[in-house]
């Protein structure tokens, strides 16, 4: 069969006003039998839907902050500036995916932004709005191929047929966090805190945010690894 190509949606530097990507994202993809390519900042409605279309996957990168009007509230002033940019061609893409049934992979931001979009909510800033009990580090300091914590993987869920895991020892680095699940999306992994580590989309082929960062991971850690193969697998299927 042929490879995959799949999309992968740009991150931007503001200050330089220049789209940039992480290597991992697309080694992870390429690792796994897929051919990745930088989307386009796109803003025509036409231009996305033919991009949803072409491709055979998409993955949802991380990166700012999504803008708290995507989830109908208003920015408090530990919220991070918003790429209105990045966000509408996200929110524009979803859509798209969604209705084609094309299989999506969100990853940290990713996993926020399909919660928001569908309906979820986000804690804007983990430290200010929820005081953590447990001593977990959701936002760990470099080497990022390192575990900060284990998350649990969910029984009856795409993540636990991808990975064949019940627990997981998982990198961690971000302020955000789902808040409230959408309705659309299923929790699939939580960490011991309690907050929700991984979603997926039940009624499609898949559709999983992951809140931790398997793009620096999935040299070494087998789990990782296993998720980029069974989203490059699910694009491959047509």
């Amino acid at each position: 069969m042929k490879k995959p190509i799949i999309g992968v949606t740009p991150l931007f530097d503001e200050e330089r006003d220049s789209i940039w990507m992480l290597p991992g994202y697309l080694n992870g993809i390429a690792g796994a039998g897929g051919i990745p390519v930088i989307l386009p900042m796109a803003k025509s409605r036409e231009d996305i839907l033919r991009l949803a279309v072409e491709l055979d996957g998409f993955l949802f990168t991380g990166g700012q902050d999504v803008a708290p009007s995507v989830y109908g509230e208003e920015p408090l002033a530990f919220c991070g500036t918003p790429c209105p940019d990045k966000d509408r061609l996200e929110l524009l893409l979803l859509r798209e995916v969604i209705g084609l049934d094309k299989p999506a992979l969100g990853i940290c931001r990713g996993l926020q932004f399909f919660n928001a979009a569908l309906g979820g909510t986000l804690y804007q800033d983990l430290p200010q709005q929820l005081k953590l009990k447990s001593p977990l580090n959701h936002h760990q300091s470099p080497p990022y191929d390192q575990p900060a914590h284990a998350v649990s993987i969910l029984p009856d869920t795409p993540l636990r047929a991808a990975t064949g895991c019940e627990k997981i020892q998982v990198n961690s680095y971000h302020h955000q966090a789902v808040k409230s699940l959408a309705a659309a999306l299923k929790p699939a992994a939580v960490a011991p805190d309690g907050l929700i580590e991984a979603a997926f989309h039940p009624g499609k082929r898949f559709l999983i945010g992951v809140q931790w960062h398997p793009e620096y991971m999935y040299r070494t850690d087998k789990p990782s690894a296993d998720l980029f193969a069974e989203f490059v697998y699910c694009c491959r299927q047509g």
